[in-house]
């Protein structure tokens, strides 16, 4: 029964119990009569007390159900904004805003669409801003099932971090799935527009791991919890890169060397623009993809490619004439045909 109803009831049988003690001859011995109405009298302040009590009980519970109303309010708020892991971080722990940096090895993702500059500026803004809503909702949606932070959303490109401000023990890993599925949504999301009318640019992916400093820049108004440091700007320009060499999704051999069971095929080693070392770059791929016959020939080219056989040439150009839409084997063949030989590859451009 609720405690409303059951005052109420209690309030009766007071009020019946007082109504009778009032008649005549309802108890005539003095001393009982004496004794009954001082039980009765406490009593009635002991139900006094309980209802005062229940009431303030009752004001805490609606107190807490309030504040836990504004703290889950407070929550969906922030992770409209924050990474979900970032946001319970911020939640839970209010010493994690003070303006603070530590050096840690992260795992950094950066992404970009191909020419989007280019169809703004030929599509109505009542097309590209559902069409980029859309395709960023879909986009972090994927980061934060793999546990990634997005740092940033510059246009359609996304800046993402796994490793920080929870410690991921596969990061790396996390953050090569993350990538893998970013892709196989970005193209069946272009297929999709394509469809529609609308010409979608392919998703370049950058995947880099790295010592960076990590931690909230700003200022007492206003704060960023970012990265700074080279790996960064590293995973960025991996992103880049894939404009050169025809792939959607590059990675370092940091990131191959972290994952145990890393399936994907050796690009080159490049040495970026500002670099005089070079950094062995792969493609992943899915596993069943690895026994394919042209990542076999390519894999077998790519060997002669490494030990200087003069015969690379003509095993890259086999690869092109039998599977020609695949865009690494075109890349070292032109290279090949340009003169260039071996497995270094210098980027100019950023």
């Amino acid at each position: 029964m609720p405690a409303k109803d059951l005052f109420i009831q209690e309030e009766k049988t007071i009020a019946a119990a007082k109504a009778w003690l009032a008649q005549p001859g309802a108890v005539d011995e003095q001393e009982s009569r004496r004794a009954v109405e001082s039980l009765l009298n406490e009593y009635c302040k002991l139900f006094k007390v309980t209802r005062r009590l229940m009431r303030v009980s009752d004001r805490n519970d609606a107190e807490l159900r309030r504040l836990r109303n504004s703290a889950e309010l407070a929550m969906a708020t922030l992770s409209r904004y924050f990474s979900p892991n970032l946001a319970e971080q911020l939640v839970l722990d209010r010493n994690f805003l003070g303006l603070e940096g530590e050096r840690r090895e992260l795992t950094f993702l950066f992404t970009d669409i191909a020419d989007f500059t280019a169809l703004v500026e030929t599509h109505d803004p009542s097309v590209t801003v559902p069409l980029l809503n859309e395709y960023l909702d879909n986009m972090t949606q994927i980061v934060f099932r793999h546990g990634g932070t997005t740092d940033k959303i510059v246009g359609d490109a996304l800046h993402v971090i796994f490793g920080a401000p929870v410690e991921q023990p596969d990061q790396a890993a996390s953050g090569l799935a993350c990538a893998l599925e970013i892709d196989t949504f970005s193209e069946a999301f272009r297929r999709q527009k394509a469809e529609e009318g609308i010409l979608l640019g392919i998703t370049r992916i950058g995947v880099h791991k790295g010592a960076a400093t990590v931690g909230n820049f700003g200022g007492e108004m206003f704060f960023n919890y970012t990265a700074y440091g080279d790996a960064v700007n590293t995973a960025a320009r991996l992103e880049s890169v894939n404009k050169h060499l025809g792939t959607r999704i590059c990675t370092s051999s940091t990131v191959m060397d972290s994952i145990a069971d890393f399936s994907g095929r050796p690009v080159g080693t490049l040495i970026l623009k500002g670099k005089t070392t070079g950094l062995k770059v792969f493609e992943p791929l899915a596993r069943e993809q690895m026994h394919s016959s042209v990542i076999v020939a390519y894999n077998a080219a790519y060997d002669k490619l490494e030990s200087n056989d003069p015969t690379a040439k003509q095993a890259f150009a086999a690869i092109v004439a039998k599977y020609g839409e695949d865009p690494l084997a075109v890349f070292h063949l032109v290279r090949l045909l340009a003169g260039d030989s071996g497995t270094n590859i210098v980027v100019d451009e950023k």
